[in-house]
């Protein structure tokens, strides 16, 4: 049997490559298009729409922090406005309670028999709206369908919809009201991004905006769920490189010895570190990534590109971390310089 030259490996690899590439241009048409819809709504945060894409391309939940009045809310909404599916919003408050998310069964007297009624998490998408304005039982009661696209209700187990994307915003934890997310339930989510107030130009925009006589801009459906689920195989067979693939373990694991890689002084600053979900979830997100920037491959850029919304809420740190005034992205950020970039 003749064996193939090394190479030959090589052209035929760069061919498969170059064939993907072409296809993704191709098959990525509509992320122009839901961009410039969701842009008609949102004036800024354009790092919040990218990320928010890249879960929704690598079936992955999102999670968003920051000050009410930042346009999550509004974000999330606007993005499934642009899309072909089901939309659910839920307000978590005190006293919300598990089968308000889920659903329940409701007991008929006429038939004596017992009949299901589906919860708002029944849709493609879920905003989970201040997420942490609600106690830990109600928050847990999202864990199954996040992780498993089911929902058990009495004996019987259904399937939610597909594509199932749980978008959820919370608020910071030192205002008042809030309830941390347990870690179990933050590691669920594929990315934690963190918002920041708009500049002055892009304030002054969006009060001109919402002083116009216009209608306030709603953004039109320019894709079907039937193209996203298409979408996502295709970012699947995005190509990532075995040196890659060693650079996201070597940060992953970086993050729970850090002493192995030359960062003994960051030992006593972490208390746990990422699992391996948070490799996966890097590793997927990277691929998303490369699928934006319409290429087969993935780089090291689209690595670490992500890398902070993957692992900011999958790091925990000690109280003297805290003491210190040291945050998870700065210890990111220590990683990031010292790992090695293949």
């Amino acid at each position: 049997m003749e064996e193939n030259h090394p190479n030959d490996i090589t052209k035929n690899q760069n061919q498969d490559i170059q064939k993907l590439n072409e296809l993704i241009v191709s098959k990525s048409a509509f992320i122009g298009l839901m961009r410039a819809e969701v842009g008609r709504a949102i004036i800024g945060q354009k790092n919040m729409v990218e990320k928010l894409l890249i879960g929704l391309l690598s079936d992955g939940h999102v999670l968003l922090e920051g000050v009410p009045g930042l346009a999550k809310t509004l974000a999330i909404n606007s993005l499934s406005k642009t899309i072909g599916g089901d939309f659910s919003r839920i307000q978590f408050t005190p006293d919300l309670l598990p089968a308000d998310v889920t659903g329940t069964l409701i007991y008929s007297q006429k038939t004596g028999d017992f009949s299901v009624k589906k919860g708002p998490i029944f849709a493609n998408f879920l905003l989970a709206d201040e997420i942490n304005r609600a106690p830990a039982k109600v928050q847990s009661a999202l864990l199954e369908a996040m992780q498993e696209k089911q929902v058990t209700l009495g004996n019987e187990t259904y399937k939610l919809p597909s594509p199932f994307l749980v978008l959820a915003t919370q608020n910071p934890v030192e205002q008042e009201g809030t309830y941390t997310l347990p870690e179990a339930q933050s590691d669920r989510f594929m990315l934690k991004l963190v918002l920041d107030y708009p500049t002055i130009e892009e304030e002054r925009e969006i009060v001109k905006l919402n002083l116009s006589k216009d209608e306030f801009p709603s953004p039109n459906k320019v894709v079907s769920t039937k193209e996203i689920l298409e979408a996502r195989q295709l970012v699947k067979s995005i190509y990532m490189d075995e040196k890659i693939e060693k650079y996201i373990l070597d940060i992953i694991f970086a993050t729970r010895n850090p002493e192995k890689y030359n960062l003994a002084h960051l030992q006593p600053l972490i208390r746990f570190g990422g699992s391996p979900r948070a490799s996966i979830a890097l590793a997927k997100a990277s691929k998303a990534n490369a699928f934006l920037q319409q290429r087969g491959y993935v780089i090291p850029e689209d690595v670490r590109e992500i890398c902070y919304d993957v692992l900011r809420h999958r790091i925990g740190i000690t109280y003297e971390a805290e003491a210190e005034d040291i945050n998870q992205e700065q210890i990111i950020t220590e990683i990031l310089n010292k790992v090695e970039i293949p």
